[in-house]
């Protein structure tokens, strides 16, 4: 009998890997067992919607004394196939692609970027953190022989949907875009944009609204 899928609301999968790193720290001081109503103390949140998004991972807690905490990480590594690897083309080798590249925590997470794709070439051939640097038009073949499922773009705008079709084409079923281009993809692909110049633009509205109000200044002379 196929097993059904159930839809995780984004805002869901948004809080698990805070939950997740909230709990590594609470274990490491000795703790065994915890409760939503003590992660939602301390991190702020409602106990009933933690309750409702730790559900999703098939966990139940037990009344009067919550979860065995060691369980419960483990229910989310198994949720987001955090326990085996996931391996992943990055196209772009600029500043961002470079920084990717030597991010250490991705492997904890279960995600590994095992060749990088370029068109410029003074950067074909090159290694970076022992991930070699190939053209960017290997990246079809290579892909599909590898059979790679993530891509991940950090082109200029320019030239990011042409990548995504490259990366399509070799059989890449999610695409993760730092590019600042929105990418168009037929049904099936799934495309997670992280826009970092939106991002800016909202944290520097947010601090403009803060200034404004006279809560900024309170807090500086305080």
């Amino acid at each position: 009998m196929e097993k059904k899928l159930v839809h995780v609301p984004e805002p869901t999968l948004r809080r698990l890997p805070i939950y997740y790193h909230y709990l590594k720290s609470v274990l490491a001081t000795g703790r065994e067992a915890i409760s939503c109503t003590h992660i939602g103390n301390d991190l702020n949140l409602d106990p009933p919607q933690i309750r409702k998004d730790l559900a999703y991972t098939g966990i139940r807690g037990l009344p009067k004394v919550g979860y065995q905490i060691e369980a419960l990480l483990n229910s989310l590594e198994t949720f987001f196939g955090w326990n085996r690897i996931d391996e992943a083309f990055l196209a772009g080798v600029g500043n961002i692609g470079k920084a990717l590249l030597k991010y250490d925590g991705f492997q904890r997470y279960g995600f590994k970027i095992v060749a990088a794709f370029d068109n410029d070439p003074a950067m074909i051939g090159q290694s970076f953190c022992d991930v070699k640097v190939l053209h960017i038009d290997k990246l079809p073949n290579l892909c599909s022989r590898m059979k790679i499922r993530i891509g991940v773009i950090a082109t200029p705008d320019s030239v990011a949907q042409r990548v995504a079709d490259q990366m399509i084409e070799g059989g890449i079923k999610g695409i993760w875009n730092f590019a600042p281009a929105s990418i168009k993809a037929p049904e099936g692909i799934i495309v997670q944009n992280e826009n970092l110049a939106a991002g800016l633009a909202v944290l520097s509205k947010k601090l403009q609204l803060l200034m404004q109000s006279g809560k900024f200044r309170q807090e500086v002379v305080k």
